[in-house]
C-alpha cells in the first residue's frame, strides 16, 4: 500500500507541475503573442480543446465538468 500512496503522490505532483506549465504557456502566449514557438503551441492546443468541447454540445459539457472535477481534487 505504501508503494501505491507514493505513486499517487508522484502523479499528483506531476499533474500540478504540468498545470502550472500550461498556465505559464497561456500567459506567455497572450503577453508575447505568436512569436514564442512553444508557448504559441500551448495556446493553440488549449483553444483546440475548448473548440472541440464546444462543438460537441452536451457531451462536451459533461467531459469539461469531469475534467474540472478531476483537476480540483
Amino acid at each position: 500500500m505504501k508503494a501505491i500512496d507514493t505513486l499517487k503522490g508522484i502523479v499528483s505532483d506531476l499533474t500540478s507541475l504540468l498545470i502550472g506549465v500550461v498556465g505559464l504557456g497561456v500567459v506567455a502566449g497572450i503577453v508575447f503573442g505568436g512569436n514564442v514557438a512553444f508557448f504559441n503551441d500551448v495556446l493553440d492546443g488549449l483553444l483546440g480543446v475548448v473548440s472541440v468541447l464546444g462543438e460537441n454540445g452536451l457531451v462536451g459539457l459533461l467531459v469539461a465538468a469531469i475534467l474540472i472535477g478531476l483537476l480540483n481534487k
